[in-house]
C-alpha cells in the first residue's frame, strides 16, 4: 500500500461542502477502490489552513509544495480558501406560492393493501381490501397489510410551494485541497 499526492479544487458554501463535492467527484472519476484510489476521496478528512497561507506571504504553489513535503497519508488533506463564499443577505430568503384550488374539499376513507414492494391496491371498503389482500398473499406467497387512509376525493394535496430566493451577489466559495492519499 502506497501513497500519492493530490491537489483538488472545489466549490461549496463552506469548506466541508467543498470537500464533500471534491470527494464525490473523485469517487465518480477514479472509483473508491476500497479506499485506495490515490485521490482526495481516500484521504482521512481535512484541515483548513487558510490563515496559515495568508500569513505565509508565499504564492499558493509554493505554500502547497512546502505543505505536501511535511504531510503523510495519515495526516488527511489540507485546504486553503482561494475565493471566499458570499452568503445570502436578503432579509427574506424564500418565496411562497400559494396554490388555490376552487371548490369544497372532500376527504374519503380508503383501505390500502400494501405488500413487500409497496401499494398493491386501494378499496372503498375494508371487506374488499381484505379479499384483495388474501388473494395477493396466496398468489404471491407474500404477507400483506391493510391500512386506512384519508385521501382527497379529487384535486391536488399541494397547497403551497416554497422556493429559495437567491441573492444577486450570493456565490459559493472556492477551496484547494491537497495532501497524500492511499493508493
Amino acid at each position: 500500500m502506497g501513497s500519492q499526492s493530490f491537489t483538488s479544487y472545489s466549490r461549496g458554501k463552506d469548506a466541508q461542502d467543498a470537500y464533500s463535492k471534491a470527494c464525490q467527484e473523485a469517487e465518480y472519476e477514479y472509483g473508491h477502490q476500497e479506499g485506495y484510489s490515490g485521490a482526495i476521496n481516500s484521504s482521512a478528512g481535512f484541515r483548513d489552513i487558510s490563515k496559515e497561507f495568508k500569513n505565509s506571504k508565499k504564492t499558493l504553489n509554493q505554500f502547497i509544495d512546502e505543505q505536501i513535503d511535511k504531510l503523510t497519508k495519515f495526516d488527511g488533506a489540507r485546504c486553503v480558501c482561494i475565493e471566499e463564499p458570499i452568503g445570502n443577505t436578503n432579509v427574506t430568503k424564500s418565496q411562497v406560492e400559494h396554490i388555490v384550488t376552487p371548490g369544497t374539499k372532500k376527504w374519503v376513507l380508503k383501505f390500502v393493501v400494501r405488500g413487500y414492494r409497496g401499494v398493491v391496491s386501494t378499496h372503498n371498503t375494508k371487506g374488499d381490501a381484505v379479499k384483495a389482500a388474501r388473494a395477493y398473499t396466496e398468489k404471491n406467497q407474500e404477507s400483506t397489510v391493510v391500512d386506512m387512509e384519508k385521501t382527497l376525493e379529487k384535486g391536488s394535496l399541494q397547497v403551497a410551494k416554497i422556493t429559495y430566493k437567491k441573492s444577486s451577489k450570493e456565490r459559493e466559495g472556492r477551496w484547494v485541497f491537497f495532501g497524500w492519499a492511499s493508493c
